[in-house]
C-alpha cells in the first residue's frame, strides 16, 4: 500500500470507515523514522533558494513539511495568505477586512477559488491564510488580516474561504488559534478570558470552519491563560477535537510558536513549522518516553487523513490562471463593493465625467496594498488612486501631489473642482512586527506592527483642514486596516469613505466608486468610537504586566451594554441611493428563524444594500449582550425596484453556553431584530423556546 493507491481506493469508496482503514494500513507500512518525518517542516533549502532565485525569503515557493518518499506521501506544500496567495507574483486582492466590509460570504467563496487556483499554480497544497482573528481594538497591528469585530461576521467569511480552498483539492487552515490580536507583544502576551467568554465570543468562528471541513489548523504565538497556544492542550485536544471532533492536523506558527516539544506534540500540536528545531529531537523524546508510539501513530494518521480527504479533489492548474484578467477583474469588483461611505454632505458624490479633480496626499500615487510581512503578495504592478482616477476621468482632468505639504498641495488643487485627500496607515505604522523578533525591549518607529494612535497622523489631519479651507468639496479617503479616531476632523470634509488597503486593481476600484459607475455597498465590520479610551484595554510595548483580560464584551456589544454611543456603528455604510425596508416578518422551525422582509430602492441609482438580523435575549436573569448578529445578506437593487429577501438564523447559534455542565442552551425568549447597522436594527417578533 502506498499513497497513490490509497488515494485512489479512497476515490472509489470516499467513506469514513475506508478512509480509517487506508490511514492505518499506511501508518502501519510506515518506519519509526518515516513516522517521525511527518511532524517535520524542512524549508530550509527552500528558504535559501527563494532568496537566490527571487531575492526575498519568504513563501516565494512553498515550504514543504512531512512527506515519505517510499510510500509515495507528498509533502504538505505550505503556502500563506490572506490577500492573496503569498508565492512568486499572484494577484493581490484587497485585505480581509475590506472583504468583510463586503458583507458577502458568496463573493468570498469566489475569491476563495481564485486563491485556490493560483495556490495549485504556484505548487502549493496548503492555505494559511484563512485568518479569523477576532478585532477586540484597533490599535492591532494586524486587523487588515481578519474580517471584523463579530464573531458571526467571521465565521460566515471563514467558512466561505474554507469550503472555497477543500472545494478544490486545497488544505484550508485558519489562524491563529486562538485569542491572537496584539502584535508587538505576540511572543509574550498571556491573554486570559473565562470560559463562557472563550466558547461564546473568540471561539465559534473557529468551530465553523471546523464544522465546514477545514483540515488543518495554526496554533498561535501567545499565551491563553497561561499556557502557549502550541502546547495548549485545553485548546488544541480538549476543545479542538474532543468538543469539536476535529480529524485534521494542526500546525505551530513559524519559528517561536514551539519551546518544548513533548509538551508540544503531547497537547495537540503536530507539525512545527517551518523549519525543524525543537521536534528535530522528538525521536529522543519517544525513547524516553516522553511521547508515546501509541500518540505518534494517531498524530500520522489524522495527517494521512487529511490529506486523502481534501488532495482526493486536487487539480493542478497551469500558471497562467495567476493574474489572469479573471481573477484581476474580481480583485476589482471586490474592492469596490468592501469601500464604506461614512459621509456625503449635500451628496457631492458621486463625481460628474468632465469634472477636475486633485488627488493629494501620502497615499495619492503610492503603492500602498498593507502589510509587508508574512501576508505580503508581491504583483508585479498595483494602480494607485491617482492612476485610477487618471483612467476614469482622463489626463487631462487629475492633478496629483504625493505629499503631506499643505502649500504644495493647495498650489496643486487650485484649478481642481474636488480634491481627493488619501490619508491614514500603511506598513510602517501598522502590521506584522518584522523587527527584533523574540525578545523585543523597544519598538523602532517604521517596524510595523501595533497602532500608537488610533488618530490619523498630525500631518494628515493638518493636510485636511488646511485643503477644507480651499473652497473645494473635499473627498478623504481613509486607506488603512481598521477603524481611526476621527470627530477631530470630519466636520472638515463634504465626504469620508474607507477604501482599507484595496489590492492591486485599488485605484481603478475607487475611480468606479467616487464616478458612480458602481455604487457603495460597503458596511463597517467594527464600531467606530468617538475616543479611543471607548474601547476595550490594550497592551503595548513596555507593558510590565503581559497579561491581559479579554472581557465578554467588546465592539458593538461593549458600547451597547454600556450604553456610548460610537461615531459611527457597526455595520454602518451609505449609498448614492435610498432603501425602505417594509413588511418585516419572521417564522420559527425547529432548525431555523426565518427572517422575511421587503425591500425597495427608492432612489435614482443602483445598489446594494445589506440587511442584517440581530437576536438578543430576554432572560433577564443573566448577563446577556443587548443582542448579536446572527444573520445577514447583501442584496443588489435596481432604482424603482422591490425584492423580498429571506435570511435564515440556525437555532443552534443563539444558544448560550453553560459553563456550569459545558452545554449549549437556549433562553426561554428571544428578540428578533432587523436593520442595516447595529443602532438602527428594531425588534421585528419574539420567539420562544
Amino acid at each position: 500500500m502506498d499513497f497513490v493507491r490509497a488515494m485512489d481506493l479512497y476515490k472509489k469508496n470516499p467513506s469514513e470507515d475506508n478512509l480509517k482503514f487506508l490511514a492505518n494500513e499506511l501508518v502501519g507500512a510506515m518506519t519509526q523514522s518515516e513516522k517521525l518525518d511527518m511532524f517535520k517542516g524542512h524549508a530550509m533549502g527552500v528558504t535559501a533558494k527563494n532568496f537566490l532565485k527571487n531575492g526575498r525569503f519568504y513563501n516565494a515557493e512553498p515550504y514543504p513539511a512531512g512527506g515519505c518518499a517510499r510510500l509515495k506521501i507528498p509533502e504538505i506544500l505550505f503556502t500563506d495568505g490572506p490577500r492573496g496567495i503569498v508565492l512568486r507574483h499572484s494577484t493581490c486582492f484587497p485585505v480581509s477586512m475590506l472583504r468583510g466590509a463586503a458583507f458577502d460570504d458568496e463573493l468570498e467563496y469566489r475569491v476563495g477559488e481564485v486563491f485556490a487556483k493560483e495556490a495549485s499554480a504556484g505548487g502549493a497544497n496548503l492555505f494559511a491564510g484563512i485568518c479569523i482573528n477576532l478585532l477586540r481594538n484597533p490599535m492591532w497591528g494586524r486587523a487588515q488580516e481578519t474580517y471584523g469585530e463579530d464573531p458571526f461576521l467571521l465565521g460566515k467569511m471563514g467558512v466561505a474561504l474554507t469550503k472555497a480552498m477543500q472545494d478544490n483539492g486545497i488544505i484550508a487552515c485558519p489562524k491563529h488559534y486562538a485569542l491572537n490580536s496584539i502584535e508587538d507583544l505576540r511572543f509574550s502576551v498571556d491573554a486570559k478570558a473565562d470560559e463562557r467568554t472563550l466558547h461564546e465570543v473568540y471561539l465559534p468562528h473557529f468551530k465553523k470552519c471546523v464544522d465546514a471541513g477545514a483540515m488543518s489548523i495554526m496554533g498561535a504565538y501567545n499565551k491563553v491563560n497561561g499556557t502557549y497556544c502550541c502546547e495548549n492542550k485545553p485548546l488544541l485536544t480538549d476543545i479542538l477535537r474532543n468538543k469539536w471532533g476535529f480529524d485534521g492536523f494542526t500546525i505551530s506558527d513559524f519559528f517561536f510558536g514551539i519551546y518544548d516539544a513533548a509538551r508540544s506534540f503531547n497537547a495537540g500540536l503536530d507539525i512545527e513549522m517551518p523549519y525543524t528545531f525543537k521536534y528535530a529531537f522528538i525521536g529522543n523524546r519517544v525513547r524516553k518516553g516522553d511521547i508515546s508510539e501509541a500518540d505518534v501513530n494517531v498524530s500520522v494518521g489524522r495527517i494521512l487523513r487529511a490529506m486523502l480527504r481534501t488532495l482526493s479533489k486536487y487539480k493542478k492548474h497551469p500558471q497562467s490562471v495567476i493574474l489572469s484578467k479573471e481573477h484581476t477583474d474580481l480583485a476589482r469588483e471586490v474592492a469596490a463593493k468592501g469601500m464604506v461611505l461614512l459621509k456625503n454632505k449635500n451628496n457631492i458624490l458621486p463625481v460628474a465625467d468632465g469634472t477636475k479633480v486633485a488627488v493629494v496626499g501620502r497615499y495619492a500615487d503610492k503603492i500602498n496594498t498593507g502589510d509587508h510581512g508574512s501576508s505580503n503578495v508581491f504583483s508585479p504592478y498595483t494602480v494607485t488612486p491617482y492612476e485610477g482616477l487618471k483612467n476614469r476621468f482622463g489626463e487631462e482632468n487629475v492633478k496629483v501631489y504625493n505629499g503631506c505639504d499643505t502649500n504644495k498641495a493647495k498650489d496643486a488643487v487650485a484649478e481642481s473642482e474636488y480634491i481627493v485627500v488619501c490619508v491614514g496607515s500603511d506598513w510602517l505604522q501598522e502590521g506584522e512586527f518584522l523587527v527584533n523578533m523574540g525578545n523585543v525591549k523597544k519598538k523602532p518607529k517604521g517596524s510595523g506592527g501595533d497602532r500608537v494612535d488610533l488618530h490619523l497622523p498630525e500631518e494628515d489631519v493638518a493636510l485636511i483642514k488646511a485643503l477644507s479651507e480651499c473652497g473645494k468639496k473635499l473627498v478623504v479617503n481613509i486607506m488603512g486596516g481598521s477603524a481611526y479616531v476621527i470627530n477631530d476632523w470630519s466636520d472638515c470634509a463634504d465626504a469620508i469613505m474607507m477604501s482599507f488597503y484595496s489590492g492591486l486593481e485599488g485605484g481603478n476600484a475607487l475611480a468606479d466608486i467616487i464616478s458612480g459607475d458602481k455604487n457603495f455597498g460597503g458596511k463597517l465590520p467594527f464600531t467606530v468610537a468617538k475616543k479611543a479610551e471607548d474601547y476595550p484595554d490594550f497592551l503595548h510595548i513596555g507593558a510590565k504586566n503581559k497579561e491581559i483580560e479579554y472581557g465578554y464584551y467588546h465592539g458593538y456589544t461593549l458600547f451597547e451594554k454600556k450604553g456610548i454611543a460610537p461615531d459611527y456603528p457597526f455595520g454602518f455604510g451609505l449609498s448614492y441611493t435610498d432603501f425602505e425596508i417594509s413588511n418585516a416578518r419572521c417564522k420559527k422551525s425547529d432548525k431555523k428563524i426565518t427572517v422575511s422582509a421587503d425591500i425597495a430602492n427608492i432612489g435614482k441609482a443602483d445598489g446594494d444594500e445589506v440587511l442584517q438580523v440581530y437576536i438578543g435575549s430576554n432572560n433577564a436573569e443573566a448577563d446577556r449582550p443587548v443582542k448579536l448578529l446572527k444573520g445577514f445578506k447583501r442584496i443588489s437593487v435596481e432604482a424603482g425596484k422591490s425584492k423580498k429577501v429571506d435570511i435564515e438564523v440556525e437555532t443552534e447559534d443563539i444558544r448560550f453556553y453553560n459553563p456550569d455542565n459545558g452545554e449549549w442552551e437556549f433562553d426561554k425568549e428571544y428578540t428578533v431584530y432587523l436593520g442595516t447597522s447595529s443602532s438602527n436594527a428594531v425588534a421585528v417578533d419574539t420567539v420562544n423556546f
